[in-house]
């Protein structure tokens, strides 16, 4: 950037500043987060960079900010308040005793969400004729932030909110003094000699290895005792009586903390083995129970095969992450101000049970591996890349310790080696740490989506099948299936599905499926090409992911209309008759989208004679296909008696 260039605040608010603070941001989450304040500078930065493609797209159109530049001036000064407080809250000092300085840093937490919020909802998206997927894009950060804003501190402080937003975007209210004038006698960039609050204790079971046989199923039976007989919902903070002033703080001094009881964990929030609060809480498919990962695991692994809870037979050992109870726990400990364990930290990591083991050795080994990533060797580099990958397999520590030692960034930049070994195992190892939910917000932050995309199109059948599959592992989280979708990683995936192997079909259905659950990339696979390639792989050896597809974007207009198109409902309706039952459920699910209130398509039921199979489906199909097909078998009901 030219030197002269002035910076925001000053009074340049161009677009490309808004693109340069963003990328400022960017580079401080690259070198990585730590502290007590950890989490809330990921979280903020992961927003942040969201707002890249609203503001390219912008840029993109050449258009003059005009008589809009003062919705343009609050989000600059929001981001340059948001860059300057990660600096600050990165660099807090945990070692000062002081329990006031840390509920400032959490009250500008709070501050900034707001102002950003406020800043995105005061754009003018409908004059610079912003994209459908770019929009939603901007509509799921300014959700974020809301409930960002409102965890903080639970119900916001109306007066207090009012006074914050009333003041210029470049002012801070200090919560410890809001009965003052509103103006911040906190400044952000002088907020570096602080301590930590204090946070209230959960109330926990000791912590212990998973115990065996009838000891699990005896806790286990505790526990739904316990469950039983107590409040399900969480206990909110009490009010301390005879505070009634509207413009209290929203933070409680550390006197007033203390005296606070312990908030109950929600029964449902426990691992019924461990009865400890879960951190990666897994169903277990055979049964549908959850538990903490971890315990379950272990459960598995000591040749057990029975479900601890409900004692049926594990036919199935496959455990799903639970991503709906995790966000649940999250957001519940986040509202009660409860820190989730760390898993790593001065020098110790957190085992499976709950343990610490210190892991300086492993920790300096991998620092000298990463260190060799750069080399200039090609060789050196080649072998590090290779025992990266290799340790990344290994284990949950090993995914940890990597990150923790800055290898993702390198990883990154390795993608795009000419050297096709190091290019497949820097793919590969990127897979293997992405396992590790922590490290799938590294990787998005370190930008390593567009030369996934490359590997995808251009790599060697290895590259672009472990391509795929970090695609779909990283898709996992929703904000990410907003930015992999605008990144060209559709077609590239759909030429696979055409091109690949069978696991590399595999690993490209998993993506596009994962993909294709948000609604704005269902679109962008019609407009790739997805229809005729679903239809391919249907007549082939893949049914149940094309199906399964099929089954997810068929809710879609347009994508309803190229499935019409593709002459895909005579297909569907022999599935009907010699398909497997999950196959005939896919297939009703998939007809009764197309036909909903589409009298060519109902007709066209009629004339192929789909009544009997779908009868035959009503009676003695699984719940769901019973389901479907009665909805299906009462609209052509309808249709002919018109």
């Amino acid at each position: 950037m030219a030197g002269g260039e002035a910076t925001a605040g000053t009074g340049d608010h161009s677009v490309d500043t808004l693109l340069r603070l963003i990328h400022e941001v960017s580079q401080i989450s690259i070198a990585g987060f730590c502290g007590k304040f950890k989490k809330d500078c990921t979280d903020l930065a992961r927003r942040v960079a969201l707002l890249a493609h609203l503001l390219e797209e912008i840029k993109d159109l050449n258009t003059h900010l005009g008589s809009f530049n003062s919705c343009f001036s609050d989000l600059s000064l929001a981001l340059l308040a948001a860059k300057n407080l990660l600096l600050a809250a990165n660099e807090f000092d945990t070692k000062i005793p002081s329990g006031s300085a840390a509920k400032k840093i959490l009250f500008q937490f709070q501050c900034v969400t707001w102002k950003l919020e406020k800043a995105l909802d005061s754009l003018p998206y409908d004059h610079f004729d912003i994209s459908e997927e770019v929009r939603e894009q901007v509509e799921l950060v300014r959700i974020q932030l809301r409930r960002a804003t409102e965890r903080y501190s639970g119900p916001v402080n109306s007066n207090l909110l009012s006074r914050s937003l009333s003041q210029p975007l470049d002012k801070e209210i200090d919560p410890l003094h809001s009965g003052n004038s509103g103006i911040a006698s906190l400044h952000i960039e002088n907020i570096g000699n602080i301590d930590h609050d204090v946070r209230p204790k959960v109330r926990r079971v000791p912590q212990g290895s998973v115990p065996n046989g009838s000891a699990c199923s005896q806790i286990v039976q505790e526990s739904e005792r316990i469950g039983n007989s107590s409040k399900m919902s969480e206990v909110g903070v009490p009010e301390i009586s005879g505070s009634t002033r509207e413009d209290d703080s929203p933070f409680k001094s550390h006197t007033e903390s203390e005296k606070l009881d312990c908030p109950v964990i929600p029964v449902e929030f426990l691992c019924p083995i461990s009865l400890e609060l879960m951190r990666d809480p897994v169903i277990v498919a055979a049964t549908g129970q959850t538990y903490e990962r971890s315990y379950i695991q272990q459960w598995i692994d000591g040749g057990h095969t029975t479900c601890p809870k409900t004692q049926q037979q594990l036919q199935n050992l496959t455990l799903t992450p639970n991503y709906a109870l995790r966000n649940l726990i999250s957001d519940w400990c986040a509202k009660n101000n409860i820190e989730q364990s760390t898993t790593f930290a001065n020098g110790k990591i957190k085992k499976g049970d709950g343990s610490f083991r210190y892991v300086s050795r492993e920790v300096a080994a991998i620092e000298v591996i990463v260190r060799k990533l750069s080399s200039r060797s090609i060789e050196d580099c080649r072998a590090a890349v290779a025992e990266i990958r290799s340790l990344s397999k290994r284990s949950t520590e090993n995914r940890i310790l990597i990150a923790e030692a800055g290898a993702i960034p390198v990883l990154v930049k390795l993608l795009t080696s000419e050297d096709r070994q190091i290019q497949e195992n820097a793919v590969t190892a990127i897979l293997n740490l992405s396992i590790f939910d922590e490290n799938k917000g590294i990787i998005m932050l370190a930008g390593a989506i567009p030369s996934i995309v490359q590997v995808l199109r251009a790599g060697s059948m290895e590259a672009r099948e472990n391509a795929a599959a970090t695609i779909f592992s990283l898709s996992l989280g929703d904000e990410n299936k907003i930015l992999i979708g605008g990144s060209g990683a559709i077609p590239a995936l759909i030429d696979l599905l055409l091109t690949g192997n069978i696991r590399g079909k595999k690993d490209a259905a998993s993506a596009l499926f994962n993909l294709c659950i948000y609604q704005g990339n269902k679109g962008r696979a019609v407009r790739a090409g997805i229809i005729p390639a679903l239809l391919k792989i249907l007549t082939d050896s893949m049914v149940d992911e094309a199906l399964t597809i099929l089954s997810v974007l068929a809710n879609h207009q347009e994508a309803k209309a190229a499935i019409t198109r593709a002459s895909t409902i005579p297909v569907l309706i022999d599935l009907l008759r010699t398909g497997l039952p999950r196959n005939k459920e896919n297939a009703a699910a998939i007809l009764l989208s197309l036909c909903k209130r589409d009298s060519e398509n109902l007709a066209c039921l009629c004339r192929l004679g789909a009544v009997i199979p779908l009868s035959e489906l009503a009676k003695s199909g699984t719940e769901r296909a019973k389901r479907k097909a009665t909805s299906l078998l009462e609209y052509l009901r309808k249709s002919q008696q018109l």
